[in-house]
């Protein structure tokens, strides 16, 4: 099942190319069968997932470069798995509302199958060179799609700034990589994760290799997932680019960083690690506070949400940075949260975008009596972003707040987390519901037409997904703690003193 996952959006792509471009309808019908098809499955590979038992399942191995040892292998366990069915329910709704693309609609939806299939494979690899090429072959067509089909005077400049970051982090990441595997002896070198994993718990390495490759990783995935200060790449990024785009990137692959550390960094460096935990500690800081504050000062929705996505990524890390059993399970249950509420956002910014021609919330106002759904769902995402009880986002915020209070040094860093989510994102969040929905509604306004029953059905599923995870987390947490139970115990003795 995971592989049909991974490469039914890559069909689809490639029997799109042979479509005719005057036979517009059938782009968008193949896209969304085939999401539809991918989300299915992944309903049933989250569905039928063993929680409460530690290990990979619905793994598949297919030798490929036998003398490297490169096989493409698959496989979900506590970490991946609700990513992947996050990943796919945001691949479907970002199919859904790919109706503002009106120019070459052809290109647009191979790319976007491309960049669904790379993201599926990134979070299903257990091989690092598929691991790293799903991801590269998911990032590639986000520059192209911002370049060719983004929107707003600054799509060029925000383009190359995205491009520049992301290469950079990505480039910096596959040397810390390169690095991990040639820490190996040659006979034992394999780019199996799980096996790289089993013969670094046994033969650890050295402490001074742990401590100059593991800032390798942490700042090369921190760079992807907008670790600030390097973070200023992802708001621009998002003001400028078509809605599906958007929430694909924000709300899915941004996490393949986070993944990443989880995956590699986290069981394979634990003295590095700690060594470090402090710089991360004090980074994710800057997120969570000095992006709500940016936040604050934005006239623009699209901006707004892009910082606001930023300081929740400060959250995952404060949680990773704890190393605590509730700090890191907290931290994957924000990154699904997150994948939910960011496409939702985005998805809704599209909306009225694509129907008002502006995002500039000085212009807008009184839109929730002319359109009910798309302003409950707007203002149901604005509380959701601020940690209100009820969403999926409070159980993962408080779980991390609770890992940090236990195990950070310093019990300033769980305040200073606290007080940017509770009062920062408050002010920000409850602003824009303000100036967005509340209020007298200009004249040319008075004829918009709120979502029709197609268009409701990706919102639907958005919220749907916070809702049900936020009232029920332990669906999500069963599946997760054994997995980070299996990284905590593995730790060394040094990084459990930490923690405790």
């Amino acid at each position: 099942m995971l592989t049909a996952i991974i490469f039914i959006p890559l069909l689809a792509a490639l029997l799109l190319a042979l479509v005719p471009a005057n036979l517009r309808f059938l782009f968008r019908i193949g896209a969304v069968a085939a999401t539809f098809i991918t989300m299915a499955l992944a309903t049933l590979v989250f569905w039928q997932f063993e929680g409460g038992i530690s290990g990979f399942q619905f793994e598949y191995v297919v030798p490929w470069v036998k003398d490297l040892d490169i096989n493409y292998h698959v496989g979900v366990d506590g970490l991946n798995v609700g990513l992947l069915f996050m990943g796919a329910v945001v691949a479907f709704a970002a199919a859904c509302v790919s109706w503002e693309i009106k120019t070459s609609e052809k290109g647009f939806y191979i790319l976007l199958l491309l960049m669904i299939s790379g993201i599926f494979g990134a979070f299903a690899s257990l091989d690092l060179f598929f691991f790293y090429f799903f991801h590269e072959l998911a990032l590639v067509p986000t520059f192209i799609m911002i370049g060719l089909w983004g929107r707003g005077a600054n799509r060029n400049y925000a383009t190359f700034n995205l491009t520049l970051y992301l290469s950079l982090g990505a480039l910096i990441a596959l040397i810390g990589l390169i690095a991990l595997y040639l820490q190996m002896p040659v006979s034992e070198r394999t780019f199996s994760i799980p096996r790289i994993t089993e013969y670094f718990q046994s033969q650890p390495m050295t402490v001074a290799a742990q401590r100059w490759i593991f800032p390798l990783l942490m700042f090369g995935f921190g760079i992807l997932v907008a670790l600030w200060p390097f973070h200023t790449w992802a708001p621009l990024g998002y003001s400028a680019a078509p809605t599906p785009t958007a929430m694909l990137h924000a709300g899915v692959l941004k996490k393949f960083g986070l993944y990443g550390l989880l995956r590699v960094a986290l069981p394979l460096m634990p003295e590095g690690a700690k060594h470090w935990f402090y710089v991360l500690g004090l980074l994710c800081l800057g997120n969570i506070i000095h992006s709500g504050w940016v936040a604050m000062r934005q006239r623009d929705l699209n901006l707004l949400i892009g910082n606001s996505s930023v300081a929740h990524m400060g959250f995952v890390f404060l949680g990773i940075a704890s190393f605590n059993l509730i700090g890191v399970t907290g931290a994957v249950l924000v990154m699904v949260a997150h994948g939910f509420l960011a496409a939702l956002s985005f998805g809704l910014s599209g909306y009225l975008h694509q129907h008002t021609g502006t995002l500039r919330m000085d212009d807008l106002g009184g839109l929730l009596r002319r359109l009910p759904f798309i302003g409950a769902a707007l203002l149901m995402a604005a509380l959701a972003g601020c940690g209100l009880p009820g969403f999926a986002n409070f159980a993962g915020e408080l779980m991390v707040l609770f890992g940090a209070w236990k195990g950070m040094p310093a019990i300033a860093f769980a305040i200073a987390a606290a007080w940017g989510a509770l009062i920062i994102g408050a002010i920000y969040m409850l602003r824009a519901v303000r100036n967005v929905l509340h209020g007298p509604i200009p004249d040319r306004w008075a004829s918009i037409p709120d979502a029709g029953a197609w268009r409701k059905l990706p919102f639907v599923l958005l919220l749907a997904g916070l809702i049900v995870f936020g009232i029920f987390p332990r669906i999500l947490t069963e599946r997760i703690k054994p997995s980070v139970e299996a990284i905590i115990t593995t730790a060394s003795p040094a990084i459990q003193t930490v923690a405790r």
